[in-house]
């Protein structure tokens, strides 16, 4: 007898991670209830309800929502995450970070403000002034 371990990023059985390959561009709003992976060009708000990677040729022009993100890529926008966000030696990320954890690794460029503590707790206090 086994037991099957359920994933913790928004995942279920049946799904997919989303996969946004490069050479793609899209303008627009997108939303996801799993995971997502973005290697391609996006210019617009992206929502997931579980982890958003940006690969090193991921470029986003536009706000970022999810429950864990891993960036690598190019970043202009503000990043809202429940739990923890990753800064890789490649990225490059321009705007606002509010988190519950941060981890930026040497290389990263980090150009804007970050504030950790619940990062949705934050985010609906600043929408109320």
């Amino acid at each position: 007898m086994f037991t099957v371990k359920k994933p913790k990023n928004g995942n279920g059985e049946n799904q997919v991670p989303n996969i946004f390959a490069q050479g793609t561009s899209v303008t627009g709003d997108m939303i996801s209830n799993g995971d997502f992976r973005i290697e391609g060009v996006l210019k617009g708000t992206i929502t997931a309800s579980g982890r958003i990677v940006i690969g090193e040729t991921g470029e986003i022009e536009g706000d970022i929502r999810c429950q864990n993100a891993d960036v690598s890529g190019k970043v202009t926008g503000n990043l809202i995450v429940e739990e923890l966000t990753v800064l890789k030696s490649t990225s490059r990320f321009e705007g606002n970070i509010h988190t519950s954890r941060l981890s930026i690794e040497s290389g990263a460029v980090f150009s804007g403000q970050c504030t950790m503590a619940n990062a949705l707790m934050t985010d609906e206090k600043s929408k109320k002034k």
